[in-house]
């Protein structure tokens, strides 16, 4: 007896074309978490798969299997949002992409996270709407990282507990994965200086609504300091950098131009050398 299908919303992350009119859509969705799955014909059927598969669209998705392992078989998908505001500015759109990168990367297939799902959800309206990409970007790696069980530690030194209210001059120790104090982190060449007010400030874009975190407003100092720990960071925990990074950066690059500097691959602005 055949299984009915099963149904769940779902995000695009990725597709591969395969054969001459099939794709190999990866999907985040909120009950199964990652999955993976073969979308017979998509390139020709106008009528089931209709902007449903492209990166970032938000659909309602059919699919059943044929035992516990291997490709899922996509049976039809429904676009709930496909996000024209995103797609009609570049920057957007490739802020978007690095977003949905993230969750890839650091996502396992078939593991439900309800929360990452609702993440990617809330700041991908964000996206839709508002125009704070950067701080956008920032705050939404500081809850990825914290709903994927990487929290940095931002509220005291990792080497002798010293509360941020009592350091004065602070550290982003990539290695240890949060801030020193300036008696522990002085003269680690390892060690990325970052000011108490840029680590004030992502505590609190930690802990705002998400409907809210419109009002938070980072310095340019605060920008670029967030952006160069964010970065370093991640790479650490990942093993490298995500490329959809390096084209974000070469976007920005061509439009913001000289008031936006990219981050070299090992070495940051105004920082010491890191391995």
């Amino acid at each position: 007896m055949k299984r009915p299908p099963f149904k769940t919303e779902a995000f695009v992350l990725r597709f591969l074309n395969y054969g001459e009119s099939d794709c190999i859509v990866t999907f985040f969705t909120r009950e199964f978490g990652k999955l993976r799955g073969i979308a017979k014909g998509a390139r020709r059927s106008k009528k089931r798969f209709s902007n449903a598969i492209e990166p970032f669209s938000y659909s309602t998705l059919l699919f059943s299997r044929r035992g516990d392992g291997g490709l899922a078989i996509i049976e039809n998908c429904d676009v709930i949002e496909h996000y024209p505001g995103i797609r009609a500015d570049l920057e957007k759109t490739m802020t978007a992409s690095y977003m949905i990168d993230l969750v890839d990367q650091f996502t396992a297939e078939s593991k439900k996270s309800a929360g990452i799902f609702q993440l990617l959800d809330d700041f991908l309206k964000l996206l839709e709407t508002g125009n704070r990409l950067e701080e956008t970007t920032r705050f939404f790696e500081l809850r990825l990282l914290m709903l994927s069980g990487y929290e940095p530690v931002l509220g005291k030194c990792v080497i002798c507990n010293t509360p941020l209210d009592k350091i004065n001059t602070a550290f982003f120790d990539v290695t240890r994965g949060g801030i020193r104090c300036s008696l522990c982190g002085r003269g680690d060449q390892e060690c990325i200086p970052v000011s108490t007010g840029t680590i004030k400030t992502l505590l609190m874009g930690k802990q705002t609504k998400t409907d809210r975190i419109h009002r938070l407003v980072l310095s340019e100092n605060a920008l670029k300091e967030s952006r160069v720990i964010f970065r370093h960071f991640i790479r650490h925990i990942l093993g490298k950098e995500p490329k959809s990074l390096r084209v974000l950066d070469e976007i920005r690059k061509m439009i913001i131009g000289d008031r936006f500097k990219p981050v070299p691959t090992g070495r940051s602005v105004q920082e010491p050398d890191l391995p």
